[in-house]
């Protein structure tokens, strides 16, 4: 295992915008059918299934993954892998509201595993807004393997 001053330092990517450029409705008819998938009733006062917070946050942000990827100057093909997410509800979640997607890279920690080797852990939060007021805020951390090429 190489000595931790060895490992160069990763890119400098804190404070990057995740802000999406358009926002994101839940869809009745899609909450449904999740909802339906996992074995439980919609909502009948309009809350949408809390997984949401995680569906609309990544689908609103302002970069695709393989531009998030891209911005830890990592390919998308390498095979990021999620290793945690953590949310705040402050308010239910709900169908057919345009949520704002807000949010921004809150930093990069380059470190060696065992099994991986060097990698990167980039962490990330991602606000759902709802008419300025946020409603979930999310933090999300992925592993970026720095595998060795040939």
């Amino acid at each position: 295992m190489p000595d931790e001053a060895d490992i160069p330092p990763p890119p400098d990517v804190r404070g990057i915008s995740l802000d999406g450029s358009q926002p994101h409705v839940i869809d009745a008819a899609e909450n449904a059918a999740l909802c339906r998938s996992v074995g439980v009733e919609p909502a009948t006062d309009g809350t949408a299934h809390p997984i949401y917070y995680f569906i609309a946050t990544q689908i609103g942000m302002g970069l695709s993954v393989a531009e998030f990827c891209a911005a830890f100057d990592f390919d998308v093909k390498d095979g990021p892998m999620m290793a945690g997410t953590a949310v705040r509800f402050l308010q239910p979640l709900r169908v057919g509201r345009p949520y704002d997607v807000r949010g921004e890279i809150l930093s990069a920690t380059r470190k060696h595993s065992k099994t991986l080797g060097v990698m990167d852990i980039g962490e990330y939060r991602l606000n759902l807004v709802d008419n300025g007021t946020v409603v979930a805020e999310v933090t999300n951390s992925w592993v970026l393997p720095r595998r060795q090429k040939p």
